[in-house]
């Protein structure tokens, strides 16, 4: 009966919405770090009145929200744009959007699963396309709905190949939180700590690109959350590390303005000597 009461979509929406506020709480009695300064130098230079993607694991899904939320006060031409996020057709995809959507969040329902094809998967490409070409914003989970973890599926880099769009990657950690036995090993932010928010420069993918993309997000989504963790870990330990906080403070500063990567077609990647005598 429990188990009943528990999938129930009132019980579910409830669920989600105390959720919303827990988020939003801890966000705000966080002391928040932001290490942006590349992206934010591309957003203001004009990028952000434009189409936007923004990467992050879905182990970082409860620190996204609050990426946008500070970004959108740094930089006002992001201010009227309501960002859509790719959650699963599953209950659980209902229930993060209705969590997301006290920040100001809308969703897309789809799967970026391997293939970028299973059920829902096409129509929600469809979706993104129509999104980023009117200008928006699309925030996608490459790992999710299902794993494996940290792994990006073939859909992120097939959307930025199609529509041109720069990739924002992120990554953010926190030094209270609990991790869930999950199969992202989730991360839940306490309230009343430290965070850093780590913000890479955005790239483009070239249309004949899309796995050079797609192996571009899951690398540079790593080392965006490896920085924003060492710094997290060096931080919670306290006067006793020394200079290990600045140290990974000034880590994640150098790969925040480390220029982002060119990535070059497949068809130019397979004959290397032409590109060179070129």
């Amino acid at each position: 009966m429990f188990r009943r009461l528990t999938r129930h979509p009132r019980f579910l929406s409830l669920a989600a919405r105390l959720l919303g506020l827990y988020v939003a709480l801890a966000h705000r009695t966080t002391r928040w770090t932001l290490v942006a300064d590349g992206a934010t130098e591309a957003l203001r230079g004009g990028l952000a009145e434009g189409p936007v993607i923004l990467a992050f694991w879905h182990e970082r899904l409860t620190l996204g929200p609050g990426l946008w939320v500070t970004m959108r006060g740094r930089v006002p031409a992001l201010a009227p744009k309501r960002p859509q996020v790719l959650v699963s057709r599953h209950r659980d995809g209902v229930f993060i959007g209705e969590v997301v959507a006290r920040f100001g969040l809308e969703t897309i329902h789809g799967s970026s699963a391997k293939g970028g094809a299973s059920k829902g998967g096409s129509a929600a490409l469809r979706a993104m396309l129509r999104v980023l070409r009117g200008g928006g914003v699309v925030a996608v989970t490459p790992d999710g709905p299902r794993g494996p973890r940290r792994v990006a599926a073939p859909g992120v880099g097939q959307l930025a190949a199609l529509s041109g769009a720069p990739v924002f990657t992120y990554g953010a950690s926190t030094t209270r939180c609990l991790r869930l036995r999950s199969w992202d090993k989730a991360m839940i932010p306490l309230p009343f700590g430290r965070g850093l928010m780590v913000l890479l420069p955005p790239f483009v993918v070239p249309p004949e690109a899309g796995e050079a993309g797609r192996a571009a997000v899951e690398a540079l989504l790593t080392e965006a959350c490896d920085a924003a963790d060492a710094w997290a870990e060096a931080a919670r330990v306290g006067p006793r590390a020394g200079p290990g906080e600045a140290a990974a403070l000034a880590a994640a500063r150098a790969l925040a303005s480390r220029a982002p990567p060119a990535l070059a077609t497949e068809a130019a990647a397979s004959r290397p000597d032409e590109a060179r005598r070129a």
